[in-house]
Order: C-alpha cells, then structure tokens, then sequence
C-alpha cells in the first residue's frame, strides 16, 4: 500500500508491492504536491474560476498572480496579499498651469504598495506653479489624465500635503484623491498662492 513523505506533509508515495496504476499514483502524487506548492494564475478572477469544489483552496495555499505580480497567502477564509513585485513609478500629467519637478523636489509620480497585505497608493515629486489667477479657484485638479482604475481608491481619500509659505498664507493644502483617479487640491485663495504643492510620503490606502 502506498505510503507518506518524511516530512511529514502527508504526501502518498507509491511502493513496490503497490499493484501497478501508474495514472492514478501519478495523480494522488499531484494531489499532494500541487496544492503545497506556489500556484501561477494569470489573474485573481482565473484564481477564482479555477479553485472550486474538490479543488477549493485550503488554508496555507499560496498562489502568485501574474497580472499584478502578487503572492498571496490563503488563510481559511479569505486570500491574504504577503508581497508585491517590484511596482515602477509612473509620472502623472499634469493640467495646464502646472509644472513638473516643483521646489526642486522631482516629477509627480505614483505606485502601487502593499502595506501588510493593504494594497495603497504612494505619490512623490511636487509640482509648481509660476502664477496664478488674481482670484484663484478654491480648488484645482492637478492630473489632466485619469489614474488607472487598479489604482484608484474604493472610496474618497482625504490627505494633507505641504505647500511653500512664499506667497501663501497656509503652508499646508488638502488633496482628494478621487475615485474618479483625479487629484484635487483645496485652499487656493487670493492669498494662497504656493509657488509648489508637495506630495512626498503622500500614502492612501486603496
């Protein structure tokens, strides 16, 4: 009769005095490996298509998803994100009136992070602005193009980013990031005026 792995991990293994069926000695060896290993999805909806019924995930399965790059750990309950893959920065176009690289504090960019098994959005850069209206808006949205959707927050995030002193007179504004994926900045005024609005360290959670 077929026996179990040293290490414990309750795989069968076939033995000599096994009668020959090597199909399905092949298949309870699959059973027992597949599952223990990492498996490769093209994406977590696959993920989901895939694992049901006989096959439903288990506790400790680990799967990697190829679209996002992603492990995932299953826990019982429900699939549990443990690392990313390497997420590049992306500049954001900017509306007009608006410059890049503001204070000297680079281009405005974004990544995807995952924080603890929380997938957030990370900006950096500033942006700068080298005149404003006599009676500037009370806001203004900063993207002339709209984030993607798989970086986009399921509700509305509310933020405060630093601002130069110069010609303002508040050294902080607020930043909404949409659900739309638009940045808007509030606290403008005729005299808020900030040469640069910041946006390093800026986290929100997705």
């Amino acid at each position: 009769m077929p026996t179990t792995d040293g290490y414990g991990q309750g795989i069968s293994l076939p033995t000599l005095t096994d009668a020959p069926d090597l199909p399905g000695q092949l298949a309870a060896l699959a059973a027992g490996l597949i599952p223990r290993g990492v498996l490769w999805f093209a994406s977590a909806s696959a993920r989901g298509a895939t694992l049901t019924g006989s096959y439903a995930p288990v506790g400790g399965m680990l799967t990697y998803l190829q679209d996002i790059r992603r492990l995932d750990h299953y826990d019982g309950s429900t699939w549990v994100t443990i690392s990313t893959g390497a997420s590049s920065w992306k500049t954001i176009s900017l509306t007009s009136g608006f410059q890049q690289n503001g204070n000297s504090n680079g281009t405005l960019q974004y990544r995807l992070l995952n924080i603890s098994g929380e997938e957030s959005l990370q900006f950096r850069g500033a942006v700068g602005r080298s005149s404003w209206p006599s009676s500037p808006a009370g806001s203004y949205v900063i993207n002339s193009t709209a984030l993607p959707s798989a970086v986009r927050p399921s509700t509305l995030r509310t933020v405060t980013i630093p601002c130069s002193d110069v010609s303002s007179a508040r050294i902080a504004l607020k930043l909404d990031v949409r659900t739309d994926g638009y940045l808007e900045v509030f606290g403008t005024s005729s005299t808020t005026k900030p040469p640069w609005i910041g946006f390093n360290g800026t986290i929100v959670s997705l």
